[in-house]
């Protein structure tokens, strides 16, 4: 399973980007908020410190008004992916942008009909929202396992399973599980998932034993 990360604090990604395990990173109109800069200043340098996809979400909600946005932002860097939702004028932007061989992560996504539309209009990725669903009392991973097995019914599919919304390790381990295809996961959530108290103990035992090693500080 891929891993990208979903912020646009371009500090957080260039730690994730030097650990080693980032494939791509996904943002929103929050995140980019949230820094304080320019759209097009952030998108521009956060493709700049990752080779794999970065989705740029747009803000329209016709569908001419997405194509141009999208088309500006696709000319900013090649690996920019367009991120629409998962409306009719999404989709329809969504199926020009596939045919011009422009990328796209098909946003808001909430059930298996939603995702299996997104595919049929030629997403790159889908974005299920399980944590969001399950705020609601829902089992957002039971929507994962509906995608996914959906998915594999038809090899025609390409469009990849992207689990968004994640809200703890836990949910990660699950999408993998299941075989989603990525998850867009939390700098914070990343953080906690190299944590377990046996690493802390096991490797504080080791330094102190390795202090009673003759000639270690040698």
């Amino acid at each position: 399973m891929k891993f990208f990360i979903d912020t646009a604090d371009t500090d957080e990604i260039r730690k994730a980007a030097a650990i080693g395990v980032l494939d791509g990173v996904t943002t929103n109109p929050s995140l980019i908020a949230k820094s304080g800069r320019k759209f097009k200043d952030v998108i521009v340098e956060i493709c700049e410190l990752v080779d794999g996809p970065v989705s740029a979400e747009v803000t329209a909600v016709e569908t001419e008004a997405m194509l141009d946005e999208a088309r500006e932002y696709a000319s900013w860097a090649d690996n920019v992916i367009i991120k629409l939702p998962l409306i009719p004028a999404g989709l329809r932007a969504c199926n020009t942008l596939s045919e011009e061989g422009i990328g796209t992560n098909v946003t808001l996504c909430f059930s298996t009909n939603q995702a299996l539309l997104a595919a049929r209009a030629g997403a790159t990725y889908v974005s299920p929202f399980i944590g969001r669903l399950d705020d609601l009392g829902h089992e957002g991973m039971d929507l994962i396992a509906e995608i996914v097995t959906a998915y594999e019914n038809y090899p025609n599919i390409e469009t990849e399973v992207l689990v968004a919304s994640i809200r703890h390790p836990r949910h990660v381990t699950e999408a993998a599980l299941l075989g989603a295809d990525v998850s867009t996961v939390p700098p914070a959530v990343i953080d906690k998932m190299f944590k377990h108290p046996m690493t802390d103990i096991g490797l504080e035992k080791f330094l102190a034993d390795w202090e009673n090693v003759p000639g270690a500080d040698d």
